[in-house]
C-alpha cells in the first residue's frame, strides 16, 4: 500500500473542497482507511473513516453533517468532501490505511504525506 492525498488547498471561510486519497498500488481495496489532521501546534486528531466496502463509516463530532467520506474502489480512492469549511479547519490534513476502522491513529499501518488545507477568512 503506498497512499498519496491530494486536493488541499486556501480556501475561505465557508466554502468547500474535496480530499482524495489514492493508493498507487491499487492494494488498499481491502482496508478501512481514516482522515488525520494536524493542525499546528496541535497533537494529530481523526477526522473520519470508512470501512474497506464503504459499508460504515464514522466522524468526529466537530465535522459531522460538513464532511462525508466516500470510496470508489473501482478507481482504489476514498474521498473526503468538506464543506461549510470554517479557520478551525486549517490543517494538514493525512489518510491512512489499515485493518479496520477506528479512531486511533495506531490503527492504521499506512500513511499518505498529508495535504495542507488552509481555510482563511
Amino acid at each position: 500500500v503506498q497512499l498519496q492525498a491530494s486536493g488541499g488547498g486556501l480556501v475561505q471561510a465557508g466554502g468547500s473542497l474535496r480530499l482524495s486519497c489514492a493508493d498507487s498500488k491499487r492494494t488498499f481495496s481491502n482496508n478501512a482507511v481514516g482522515w488525520f489532521r494536524q493542525a499546528p501546534g496541535k497533537e494529530r486528531e481523526f477526522v473520519a473513516s470508512i470501512s474497506w466496502n464503504g459499508a460504515n463509516t464514522y466522524y468526529t463530532d466537530s465535522v459531522k453533517g460538513r464532511f462525508t467520506i466516500s470510496r470508489d474502489r473501482a478507481k482504489n480512492t476514498v474521498y473526503l468532501q468538506m464543506n461549510n469549511l470554517s479557520l478551525e479547519d486549517t490543517a494538514v490534513y493525512y489518510c491512512a490505511a489499515g485493518p479496520r476502522s477506528v479512531m486511533q491513529s495506531s490503527g492504521y499501518r499506512y500513511w499518505g504525506q498529508g495535504t495542507l488545507v488552509t481555510v482563511s477568512s
